[in-house]
């Protein structure tokens, strides 16, 4: 018996098992932020970086995670801002779904300079306002506020995981703030 109605909103989810053959067959579909503050003029006078723990690594990277099945591209943006930089962030999610960028990561060098040894994957990358109080969870362990100079520094991009340092300044780029 079928029944109708709202879909269910965790059928997007996949098994460790389904998301390792997905990742094996398919490019997935990412979003990406790059959380920043403005000043009253609306202005970016901080980026904000993540780090985490990766493989026993201390690494520096941006919000990022897929999209689930069903999931509108500003649900899923939300969601993983406040996975990680927590609920009291306030993000401002942008009026367009249009991405200021889209980086296509491989799982080997050479065909991008992004890469992801686990998947093909495809990443829309927005820069998002952030108004609120950050305290990060999950698996970042904070959340660094750089003034956009110092972002953009060869010592702050090289750090960046799968080449996001690229990906930061072009982001930088697209508001106007890359020295």
């Amino acid at each position: 018996m079928s029944s109708v109605g709202t879909p269910d909103p965790t059928s997007g989810w996949l098994s460790e098992e389904e998301l390792a053959e997905a990742r094996r067959r398919l490019p997935l579909l990412y979003v990406e932020a790059v959380p920043v503050r403005l000043d009253g003029m609306g202005r970016v006078i901080e980026v904000g970086t993540l780090m985490r723990a990766n493989d026993g690594e201390i690494t520096r990277t941006l919000i990022s995670g897929r999209v689930m099945y069903g999931e509108t591209l500003r649900d899923a943006l939300f969601r993983h801002l406040e996975k990680d930089l927590g609920p009291m962030a306030f993000p401002l999610l942008p009026a367009s779904p249009v991405p200021f960028s889209v980086a296509e990561y491989f799982p080997w060098p050479g065909s991008s300079q992004f890469m992801d040894s686990r998947q093909h994957a495809v990443s829309l990358a927005y820069v998002v306002p952030i108004t609120g109080t950050c305290e990060p969870r999950q698996d970042a362990l904070e959340v660094t506020w750089l003034r956009p100079a110092e972002a953009a520094s060869e010592s702050v991009t090289a750090d960046m995981e799968g080449g996001r340092g690229a990906l930061l300044r072009a982001a930088l780029a697209s508001v106007g703030v890359l020295p």
